[in-house]
């Protein structure tokens, strides 16, 4: 890696996210100018951290290279010890048998330096493996952590599909759960929305037409969760809902939010290591939709569960 590529790189990624923080400012509301500076600040402190990231990679590239001109002078990596090995064991497989003394003695030196290789690959093997055993199991860690914070709270985890519309799942389970049979003040539906009126009579894509119809209908309100972090640029509202509406993709903040303005709902999430994610608390009427969220326990990666109460 070029180190002279690499911070030139730097200069221009800060510069246009300058560039982009200056235009996602112009375009904030009064409504959300707090949603969008605290945006932008993430974004900043992110490309700061893969910055230093990169320069700490790049330094520990220029070890490596260190390490390499040693190898020349007599001394070999545990990376070299590998190949090393892959490339000699079928050579010294096929090595013709010694005609002479002066042979027998280079295949010996040969065999014994192969010998002291495959040992070394063992100690780093063993040695790889035995620090793998020291790593914390995130998924028990997790899972016991959110199964007590489930306890102290009085409420039980209801097993949701782990496929892409378990956030919408859960929810519509929540709202069957504590909206169903209450006296709950009346939704506010979006004006495009043409479907399903009832908790009992709406589906998943029921609740993702809902969520797509209140990003269309007030996108000011999703500026802040429409920045993509790969281009540095807006998502198209149009492009973004369409493939929510029409697909199993994974909801997600934008969603929790459209959801809870159209059920005028508290939508909280229970995370393990950081205090309960609450959405719309301000302008709650009804009753709090509860769900729980996990990062390692699922194979597909990040999931959300349905918290009923306990008792």
């Amino acid at each position: 890696m070029d180190s002279a590529a690499v911070l030139a790189r730097h200069r221009k990624e800060k510069k246009d996210l300058q560039n982009q923080v200056t235009g996602l400012k112009k375009q904030a509301s009064k409504k959300n100018r707090k949603q969008v500076n605290a945006k932008c600040e993430e974004l900043s402190r992110e490309l700061e951290e893969r910055h230093a990231r990169e320069l700490a990679e790049l330094e520990h590239e220029g070890g490596e290279q260190k390490a390499d001109d040693a190898a020349e002078d007599g001394q070999v990596t545990p990376e070299e010890l590998l190949a090393q090995l892959e490339l000699e064991q079928p050579a010294a497989a096929a090595a013709p048998a010694p005609q002479a003394v002066a042979s027998g003695r280079r295949g010996n030196r040969r065999k014994e330096k192969l010998a002291r290789r495959e040992a070394e690959v063992a100690r780093i093997k063993a040695e790889a493996a035995a620090e793998a055993a020291e790593q914390p199991d995130l998924s028990k860690g997790e899972e016991a952590l959110l199964q007590q914070l489930c306890s102290t709270a009085g409420l039980r985890a209801v097993d949701i599909q782990p496929d892409g519309h378990c956030l919408f799942a859960s929810v519509l389970d929540q709202l069957r759960a504590r909206h169903g049979e209450r006296a709950c003040e009346p939704y506010c539906l979006p004006q495009s929305y043409e479907g399903p009126r009832s908790a009992a009579e709406m589906d998943v894509w029921a609740l993702r037409k809902l969520a797509c119809c209140q990003v269309r209908e007030h996108p000011d309100d999703f500026v802040p969760y429409l920045f993509d972090e790969q281009t540095l640029e807006l998502q198209d509202v149009a492009t973004y809902t369409a493939a929510i509406e029409s697909s199993a993709k994974w909801g997600g903040e934008i969603e929790l939010l459209a959801l809870s303005q159209v059920f005028r709902c508290c939508i909280s999430v229970l995370m393990a290591g950081r205090s309960t994610h609450r959405v719309n608390e301000q302008h709650a009427v009804n009753p709090e939709l509860k769900l729980v969220y996990y990062k390692h326990s699922y194979a597909l990666g990040e999931h959300y569960n349905s918290l009923r109460d306990a008792a």
